[in-house]
């Protein structure tokens, strides 16, 4: 049985016509159950925009099933996401997650899903991964591994791990300086800044909150060496978005070929994360503050 998806969506209707008819492509599409978490307007100048992308929504096919959950408010990101994975893994006890300027493989879907048949059990393993960033030298990697770093762009996870979700940012950057984690967490970039920005309000990012729930509980994500998921959202249009194409990558349309049996984080595949953090650290986190500022 196929899992799920939730599909989160706010006011570029352009870019959620390009995220679903890449999720079309995809020969499991059809037997696929879509939600759509349709976010309110937050401002006037909205409005327009959101009808747009409301009205664009009742035109989908190729879907099992289609379900448009239009907010009369506005969430925000964060607290959209977070409102809605919660509900779908109560639901459904398991998700993949989406949202309006993510292109999809061909094999997303079926990764997504195997993987999540494959360690639905193992504990430790608490999301897979379907976005890669460019990678200096992929070819010495498997074509997959565990990292205990999350990624925000297309991912999954199931009920069992999401109840470990721990939305207070305070209480997590109190937890990881006082375990001394602080350099460990930050693997080569500096995502403890962002927590304790995040503490501080200074912006509002479900997925700083979520790799560090994650972290905390020991837990590991399930990473394509070659990305499956690739960003259209840096293109101007998002607000607090510039453009960039420094996390352009090539997008496969293979099916990884193996899975890891060991439930273990890659030295490897860390010590590559690291290098493509360390080299690109201020501008990354500067990209991840402002997509959580876009939606604050």
């Amino acid at each position: 049985m196929t899992s799920p998806i939730a599909l989160f969506v706010f006011n570029r209707p352009q870019h959620t016509r390009r995220t679903v008819e890449s999720l079309t492509q995809d020969k499991l599409a059809t037997g696929c159950d879509l939600f759509i978490f349709s976010d309110g307007a937050k401002t006037e100048i909205d409005f327009a925009k959101v009808a747009e992308v409301r009205a664009y929504l009742r035109t989908i096919t190729g879907f099992r099933s289609i379900h448009v959950i239009e907010r009369e408010n506005n969430f925000g990101l964060a607290n959209s996401i977070v409102d809605g994975v919660t509900k779908m893994c109560e639901t459904f006890d398991r998700v993949i997650v989406l949202e309006d300027d993510l292109i999809v493989s061909r094999a997303f879907l079926e990764y997504m899903n195997l993987a999540l048949d494959q360690y639905r059990t193992e504990h430790k393993v608490m999301q897979i991964s379907g976005n890669m960033f460019p990678l200096s030298n992929p070819n010495v990697l498997p074509p997959t591994f565990f990292c205990c770093v999350t990624t925000s762009w297309g991912w999954a996870t199931w009920k069992r791990a999401w109840n470990k979700f721990e939305p207070n940012a305070q209480k997590l950057a109190h937890e990881i300086k006082k375990r001394n984690l602080c350099r460990q967490f930050n693997i080569g970039g500096n995502y403890f800044q962002m927590l304790v920005r995040q503490a501080k309000g200074e912006i509002d990012s479900w997925a700083i909150r979520w790799y560090a729930s994650v972290f905390l509980s020991g837990g590991l994500c399930l990473h394509p060496t070659l990305s499956l998921v690739t960003n259209i959202g840096h293109d101007g249009t998002g607000t607090h978005c510039n453009v960039s194409k420094e996390y352009d990558g090539y997008l496969s349309a293979i099916m990884p070929s193996s899975f890891p049996m060991l439930i273990e984080e890659s030295v490897e595949g860390r010590k590559a994360l690291e290098m493509f953090f360390r080299s690109t650290q201020a501008s990354y986190l500067q990209r991840l503050i402002s997509r959580a500022k876009s939606f604050f």
